[in-house]
């Protein structure tokens, strides 16, 4: 009888507590974090994409050029307006009508895109020194991509000063000099 509730608990999602030790095996594991998800969902979309090439690229043989590619093909996904050098609009922050110019993927987007991948491709197996996410070429084609959507949109990108931390000056320094006798 007691077996019958217990399975009825179960399924129904009673939120009653079982005693100590019934169930332990069933437990669900954590939940993953946002970034985690994501970090997953674009492996599977990158390794996905792979597969699809004519013909198929093994992971092993993937380089930044297939990379470049697949950031390449999602800008058909995209959904920020990237003005052309002849477009009216050109330069202008917030322009005031439509314009035939693409859609393309937003380059904080496919920074943090990479950033994933780059992690996900270690956390698969991969050894740093041959990550093609890591490659320089990744991180050109990053930079053109920032510095002409800023440029579409009028907007230049500031680079980001980091903060210094507070250094003691000579005088403090001083007081820990070693004195001889």
């Amino acid at each position: 009888m007691m077996s019958i509730n217990k399975g009825k608990e179960i399924a129904g999602g009673s939120s009653r507590p079982t005693p100590a030790g019934a169930g332990a095996d069933q437990q669900s594991p954590p939940a993953l974090s946002r970034y985690v998800s994501q970090k997953r969902r674009d492996w599977i979309t990158f390794g996905q994409y792979l597969k699809n090439q004519r013909p198929p690229v093994a992971l092993s043989q993937c380089n930044a050029n297939h990379v470049l590619d697949f950031l390449r093909y999602l800008d058909q996904f995209g959904k920020t307006k990237v003005h052309l050098q002849g477009c009216m609009f050109f330069g202008q922050p917030e322009p005031p009508g439509p314009c035939t110019c693409p859609l393309k993927q937003a380059w904080g987007s496919l920074d943090a895109l990479i950033g994933r991948l780059r992690a996900a491709y270690e956390e698969n197996g991969g050894l740093p020194e041959t990550n093609p996410f890591a490659s320089g070429s990744i991180r050109v084609y990053l930079r053109e991509v920032r510095d002409s959507q800023a440029k579409a949109r009028g907007i230049p990108h500031k680079k980001k000063k980091k903060k210094k931390s507070p250094l003691k000056s000579n005088e403090d320094t001083s007081s820990f000099t070693v004195q001889q006798s």
